[in-house]
């Protein structure tokens, strides 16, 4: 059987919230800051107090026919260079403080390139509060009568308010007062930033109208930056690894100093209300101005800053500061808070003081600063898209969706965008020309943001209760401390004291006086008896009481003369005292201004240090990139050299083969001269010995018709030397064999490689090589002495001949330290094989059997001299002496 499948628990759905279909457009402010330097070109003109005019600085033409293009826009207001920070409040920030006090959100933001003044607009400087501390100040001077105590309100981690009663939260109090130290010295209104103490003049404080009494307020503020897309919380404790704990020149870990663990990033989630916040973000409770922002300066130090070439010190994230304000009604007798979670309000309010948009190309930024500047831009980027994506889909119906989560920035505040509170905007410019381009960028942004509309949003319901209970129950209390204080104390009218309840339990008990009958005479004398008594001892109390008064007053009296020298010595220690108060007064005013002058340099030390530890990273990182790059070059150097040796070696293996090819090529040619020269001298021979036998003829008749005798081998052999015109040989002279001269009788060592298989041949043709090392194999030893090696190789040609094959070449070294041949010729000699019968018929067998002494017919003079001379080109050897005789074709 199969068991159902169990469907998925629905989503809850969004509390319906009350329909409003008016809406409000973005309202965007233009401040302009003053130039750094009066001779600086100003290219922004305040024409109005809602116009400024851009003009294009001089060298720059905005159009293509070269004329300057000047162009207007418009804002809710602009504020020029004389404007306080006092005016610039109260037009924009003051009425998003007023609404987070009546229970709506806001948000406020600062838009500009780096130096702009963004920062100044926000925080502000000593004696010129910006739009954070004023807004705190106007919080805490409208709710301070009716903030409720510390713990009564506490956040549920779920980005919702709950409500604690009074032994819960004096449980809380006690906690914190336990954990934490108390201070050194009692300084009412101690500040942590000496550099912005005293903001904000007291003439100048601002209060909120239309306060509900009837409710308490307690205050939370949150402070988180956006870091290259990535959240942290600037008021999370740093947590240090006791483990790791740091090391002092003499060897010894130090006691108060551990590796502090780096923060970690948190995400966005959505309430059951589908508002945005951020899970486990640090909310302290303040309860002042001064304790506000001691926590926003708290983690001001935290945030990233940097010095660029625009800003010296520039903010490298986007820092948003979150006031969460939490109300809920009184009872009904406007004493204690409600218990009641349904009837808290919570409204926040967040101002944002965005990066500058920045180019690269002027900033110069590498590294960090590169990857920084890249997210910054990213991010704005993405910001100015959802704007156009809701200018589009409000001005042309459309239902394009909105690219919120691209972005950390957009998504965090994408409910205000949706309708969740009012969204202000503060533009903020520099006039100066360097800054032209991206102020008109900025300009255009501005411009498209003022037409997008968010929705108003509603008012809270009122509670149901009767108003002004607060007061009627302070009444009250002021009353009954009024009649307690008259009466002396609290007294309880329905009870004696002890004292004369033992006063009257120590007299005797009166007798019954009840008379019955009138003769009764013994009621009255008992009475009156008791009643003697009584007073008996009534006096006997009353002379125990003024001897004891007596003795009181004498011991009184003594007192006051104790006490009378006392005051006396108390007067004159006073008198010391007020002496001393008035050296500790002014030696507290000294240690005031030390400290306050301490807690400046701390202030700049802290930015020393963070501006010298961006310099050290900064410097690590270049030395590295130069270390890598000296690497490379010393690679790369290295490479060359070993290229150009190769190089080297390539060319002067090149020019050595070319040396020898072209000596081959001259000896091949003198050869082939000197081959010529032989032709035509044994041309010269034979036409001497036929002119000599034709001087000497015998008659017809005695000698026979014979042919021209064939010379024989040893006279057609090349002496080893010859001069150009050699002498005739004798006929009859003996011929002396010779060796074949074979060009490798030079200097050369040859290795002479003959294989035992080898066929001695009978032929005079023999080569000879004087200084060579004969071998049967090749070694690689013998191989390293000599520089130039034959090889002997013989077969059996189709027609029986034995075919002697000699393949030379060259010995050279091996880059490796070994031997190499490279060959260059081979020359061909041919024999008839000894062993075999011979298949060439001789010359003699075609004309006659009988005549054993007579030659061929190629013999005669003009077919000799038509033998042509086999060479191989190129060879070092000299001609071949491949003979191919032909009969020359004679004419019919």
């Amino acid at each position: 059987m199969q068991r159902p499948m169990k469907g998925k628990t629905p989503r809850r759905p969004a509390p319906k919230r009350p329909y409003n279909n008016q809406k409000d457009p973005v309202g965007v402010y233009c401040r302009v800051r003053p130039l750094s330097c009066d001779d600086e070109e100003c290219c922004i003109e305040v024409i109005s107090n809602t116009t400024i005019q851009l003009h294009a600085p001089d060298g720059l033409k905005a159009n293509r026919n070269g004329e300057y293009k000047e162009t207007q826009y418009s804002f809710k207001r602009v504020f020029g260079i004389k404007t306080t920070q006092i005016e610039l409040f109260e037009d924009v920030a003051k009425p998003l403080v007023d609404d987070l006090i009546h229970g709506k959100n806001g948000l406020l933001f600062t838009y500009g390139v780096t130096g702009s003044g963004k920062t100044y607009t926000m925080t502000g400087s000593a004696g010129q509060g910006g739009l954070l501390p004023r807004s705190l100040d106007m919080i805490f001077n409208s709710i301070f009568p009716y903030q409720a105590k510390r713990f009564v309100f506490k956040p549920d981690d779920k980005n919702g308010m709950e409500v604690q009663n009074q032994v819960d939260a004096l449980l809380e109090r006690q906690k914190r007062d336990s954990q934490q130290a108390p201070p050194k010295t009692p300084i009412t209104r101690q500040r942590l930033d000496p550099e912005f103490a005293d903001m904000i003049r007291p003439d100048e404080a601002c209060k909120a109208d239309g306060v509900d009494e009837d409710s308490s307020y307690s205050v939370f503020v949150s402070y988180i930056e956006i870091y290259n897309n990535y959240i942290y919380d600037l008021l999370e404790d740093t947590p240090t690894d006791p483990l790791k704990a740091k090391w002092n020149s003499g060897g010894t870990p130090l006691k108060s100093n551990t590796e502090i663990i780096p923060p970690q990033s948190k995400i966005l989630r959505e309430d059951q209300n589908h508002n945005m916040y951020v899970a486990g973000c640090t909310e302290v409770e303040v309860k002042s101005t001064d304790e506000a922002f001691d926590v926003f300066w708290r983690g001001q130090k935290k945030r990233r800053i940097a010095n660029t070439q625009l800003n010296r010190e520039s903010s490298r994230s986007h820092s948003v500061f979150v006031v969460k304000l939490a109300q809920a009604p009184l009872d009904a007798d406007g004493d204690n808070v409600l218990q009641d979670k349904a009837q808290v309000a919570v409204s926040q309010l967040c101002l944002v003081d965005l990066a500058g948009s920045e180019r690269t190309s002027r900033t110069r930024a590498e590294g960090n600063r590169l990857r920084e500047a890249g997210n910054i831009n990213q991010s704005l980027m993405t910001l100015r898209t959802c704007i156009e994506v809701l200018r589009e889909n409000q001005m042309c119906g459309t239902n394009k969706m909105v690219p919120y989560r691209d972005s950390k920035v957009t998504h965090f505040f994408k409910n205000y965008f949706d309708g969740e509170g009012k969204v202000r905007m503060v533009v903020c410019v520099n006039p100066k020309a360097d800054d032209y381009e991206e102020t008109l960028l900025v300009m255009r942004f501005a411009e498209m943001t003022q037409e997008v509309e968010v929705a108003r949003p509603v008012d809270r319901p009122i509670c149901g209760f009767t108003p002004g209970r607060r007061q009627r129950n302070q009444a009250f209390k002021d009353e009954l401390s009024r009649r307690l204080e008259e009466r002396g104390g609290p007294v309880d009218t329905g009870e004696l004291p002890a004292v004369l309840n033992q006063l009257l339990q120590s007299l005797p008990p009166l007798p019954p006086a009840e008379i019955k009958d009138p003769s009764d005479d013994q009621t009255l004398p008992r009475l009156i008896e008791a009643l003697e008594r009584r007073q008996k001892l009534k006096q006997n109390i009353m002379e125990e009481y003024n001897k004891t008064a007596n003795l009181l007053k004498m011991r009184l009296q003594d007192m006051d003369g104790n006490i009378v020298n006392k005051e006396n010595y108390i007067h004159e220690q006073r008198g010391k005292l007020s002496e001393k108060d008035k050296l500790i007064q002014d030696q507290k005013v000294e240690i005031e201004r030390l400290e306050k002058n301490s807690k400046m340099l701390e202030y700049k030390i802290d930015i020393l240090q963070k501006t010298t530890n961006i310099y050290e990273e900064d410097k690590r990182t270049l030395q590295h990139e130069l270390e890598s790059r000296e690497h490379r070059l010393h690679r790369e150097m290295s490479d060359k050299k070993r290229m150009e040796a190769r190089m080297q070696g390539m060319v002067q293996d090149a020019k050595h083969q070319w040396e020898k090819e072209c000596e081959r090529r001259v000896n091949a040619k003198q050869l082939e001269m000197q081959n010529k020269l032989w032709v035509k001298d044994e041309k010269l021979k034979q036409l001497k010995a036929i002119v000599t036998e034709c001087k000497t003829p015998e008659p017809l008749s005695l000698r026979p018709p014979d042919k021209p005798q064939r010379p024989s081998r040893e006279k057609d052999r090349v002496a080893a030397k010859r001069s150009h015109s050699p002498s005739p040989v004798p006929t009859g002279a003996p011929v002396r064999p010779h060796h074949r001269r074979s060009h490798s009788a030079g200097n050369e060592r040859w290795v002479d490689h003959k294989p035992v298989t080898n066929v001695d041949l009978d032929t005079v043709l023999q080569p000879n090589l004087p200084n060579a090392i004969k071998v049967s194999t090749p070694s690689e030893k013998a191989l390293s002495k000599c520089d130039k090696y034959v090889l002997t190789h013989q077969e059996v040609a189709s027609d029986g001949e034995i075919q002697t094959k000699l393949i030379k070449g060259e010995v050279f070294k091996t880059r490796g330290g070994g031997q190499a041949v490279q060959f260059t010729d081979i020359e061909t000699l041919k024999q008839e094989n000894p062993t075999a019968p011979s298949r060439k018929r001789r010359s003699s067998e075609g004309h006659g059997q009988g005549d054993e002494n007579a030659e061929g017919g190629w013999t005669d003079v003009e077919n000799r001299c038509s033998v042509a001379v086999e060479m191989r080109a190129g060879s070092n050897l000299g001609p071949g002496y491949q003979h191919h005789g032909f009969q020359k074709r004679r004419k019919p």
